[in-house]
């Protein structure tokens, strides 16, 4: 009788497709051992978000995170996913970096490296392959699996051929967003292993119900390993509770597997009571996330697009955005729905539908891709929206990677006396400004707070205890325009050349050039008054109402780039790199005046126009909002 091997996801994938990837390491400590005692083929734990969102919002060394678990998992095998030439993050990196990478996750406690390509283009699953060998771990190629004209069974066994060719020790269907139906798991299972002589394991997720049914015709079909997670973090947008594919199988006539459902309820009941103290949501099926079956937008996917929607208060326009997808996502050749193709096209339907004209902006991910730089699309991209992306550029042809210069020994030197060790310079060049900010704070002997505001945004609650960031910048703060208008009249008709005001948290500057800016913490309604020398020491006219003051509206010489999106200011490329703009500094239309960090992808911003920057408004790092003016220019 064949014996049927799991993988738990529960440490990674399980909680990063519910809870955001928010569980701690010491959510993970006290039941490591129980999972370690089941007899699983591995255990997920690393990879995937878990890297970043360690950094950036758990406040975790990634790194002694990995080395924590392998402490306490002394009988099954670690697994990671790795986004091939993206490593653990959104863009590719050299392969000095690559290699690097591998290296230190196998010396840190990785057993089998899971590696895939957004695309399915195995040239930039390459360099990761070899480094993985190179190391020791047992190398798993996967294939993304997904609905398109060009994503047919003849494609999804040429990619596996040339996975096995390139010397991958097993083989992963990922099917990231549950449209794999039964019926055809069973004959994809079946072309491969009748073709191919090698291990074959079945990734999918819960979504719209299909996964369960999948893995049991994939069984039949002699699938050896499926990938499920503990009850508690199971279904919805994650992978099916291995509580039930057991008992599925029990009564089976071919297959055994040798788990004891009584322990797998003790974990069960255990991240339970941790799900309920953390406030965190089961997983759930929703009709909006069974609707994939239409849109093919996994259920994680949806959720982080609900959740930015709500930051730029546009939750009403979800609609709309998943209209969208679909329509860009043909434009641009059908690329899989998975990270980091899932951010640049759905970024790019957000910015569509937020702008009011499609691809009136164009991330620079996007332009990358369109570009071939990160790897050749299943399918042909529409002619002319290439041509208004990329204009009469021709898209590149080899790989990628190839163009990338050496990283390693310049991010030694950029990081020196912050990073301790050489998976600090690795965290710093994957993800340099989080991991400078990690390092500073760690430096200084406090970590910040964890966020207070974490859990109730990614669970879609409101709180009266979170303030909003855009606390500065509501739009029912209106100032008297009017007002502002006799104010500048008559600063022209006197002899002053300046007026500053402040008052109860009110500052206005008011220029002799016509140039006003304004910064507020302040209710709808403050009451300021306004009081200057003029002619004749008359005073002037008190404003009853104050908030946020359009420059724009106030003197047509000057413009504002403003943010499309809700994320985080950054001046430059890096830490250290220099300022894309300077105060004073003229620019041209088209040219790049900062990157907004926002839906996982550094999204550089473009001036619509020429002129000179006069005023810079928001500091480095600073977090923005949809619409909020970022720099004031003169035409």
């Amino acid at each position: 009788m064949r014996k049927i091997r799991f993988t738990d996801t529960t440490l990674r994938d399980a909680h990063q497709s519910l809870w955001a990837t928010r569980m701690h390491i010491e959510d993970m400590l006290p039941i490591l051992k129980n999972i370690d005692e089941i007899g699983y083929h591995s255990l997920e734990v690393w990879g995937g978000a878990t890297f970043d969102v360690s950094l950036r919002y758990l406040n975790e060394d990634p790194w002694e995170r990995l080395r924590i678990i392998k402490s306490h998992v002394k009988k099954t095998p670690l697994q990671m996913l790795m986004r091939g030439q993206s490593v653990v993050g959104y863009q590719h990196y050299p392969d000095d970096v690559v290699r690097e990478f591998v290296h230190l996750a196998v010396k840190n406690g990785i057993d089998i490296i899971r590696i895939f390509d957004a695309l399915n283009d195995t040239r930039n699953m390459l360099a990761p392959i070899e480094a993985a060998k190179e190391a020791g771990a047992h190398v798993q190629g996967a294939v993304v699996y997904t609905i398109s004209p060009v994503h047919t069974l003849d494609h999804f066994l040429e990619k596996a051929t040339e996975l096995v060719k390139l010397g991958c020790d097993s083989i992963c269907i990922k099917d990231m967003a549950g449209l794999l139906t039964p019926y055809k798991a069973y004959e994809l299972i079946t072309r491969i292993k009748e073709n191919l002589d090698i291990m074959v394991q079945l990734h999918s997720h819960y979504i719209g119900g299909l996964a369960v049914g999948a893995y049991i015709k994939a069984v039949d079909a002699g699938v050896d390993v499926i990938d499920t997670a503990s009850l508690p973090l199971a279904f919805g947008a994650s992978q099916p509770p291995v509580e039930t594919v057991v008992k599925c199988l029990e009564d089976s006539p071919q297959v055994t597997t040798d788990m004891d459902l009584s322990k797998l309820f003790e974990i069960a009941d255990f991240i339970e009571e941790l799900r309920k103290n953390r406030s965190f949501e089961r997983g759930v099926t929703r009709i909006a996330y069974m609707r994939v079956f239409e849109h093919q937008i996994p259920g994680g996917m949806i959720s982080n697009f609900v959740s930015q929607l709500e930051q730029q208060k546009a939750a009403h326009r979800i609609k709309e955005v998943l209209e969208e997808i679909p329509r860009v996502r043909k434009e641009l050749g059908y690329p899989p729905l998975v990270t980091p193709t899932s951010q640049i096209v759905g970024t790019q339907a957000v910015l569509n539908v937020l702008s009011g004209e499609r691809y009136k902006m164009v991330p620079g991910e996007v332009k990358a891709y369109v570009g071939g730089y990160y790897g050749c699309p299943p399918g042909s991209i529409d002619p002319v929206i290439q041509k208004k992306i990329i204009g009469d550029e021709e898209p590149l042809r080899r790989r990628p990677a190839d163009l990338l210069e050496p990283r390693l020994e310049k991010a030694k030197k950029e990081c020196a006396g912050l990073a301790r060790s050489p998976e600090d310079v690795i965290s710093y060049v994957l993800f340099p400004q989080i991991a400078k900010k990690f390092f500073e704070d760690r430096q200084s002997g406090k970590l910040p707070p964890k966020e207070p505001e974490t859990n109730e945004r990614i669970l879609g609650k409101t709180t009266d205890k979170v303030p909003s960031r855009s606390a500065m910048f509501k739009e029912d703060k209106k100032m008297n325009l009017r007002e502002i208008k006799e104010l500048i009249k008559l600063l022209d008709e006197t002899e002053i050349n300046e007026l500053n005001l402040e008052s109860e948290g009110v500052k206005i500057s008011i220029k002799k050039s016509g140039l006003t800016t304004v910064a507020a913490h302040v209710p709808a309604t403050v009451p300021v008054v306004i009081t200057a020398p003029v002619s004749g020491g008359a005073q002037l006219p008190a404003v009853k109402e104050a908030t946020i003051l359009e420059v724009s509206e106030l003197d047509a010489n000057y413009e504002y780039i403003k943010s499309p999106m809700v994320g985080t200011f950054y001046a430059s490329a890096a830490p250290e790199a220099e300022a894309f703009v300077q105060t004073g500094q003229r620019i041209e239309a088209g040219q790049t005046v900062c990157i907004i960090e926002a839906m996982k992808l550094m999204n550089e911003i473009e001036s619509d126009f020429d002129g000179k920057i006069m005023e810079i408004l928001v500091e480095n790092g600073q977090p923005v909002e949809f619409g909020q003016p970022l720099f004031v220019v003169a035409k």
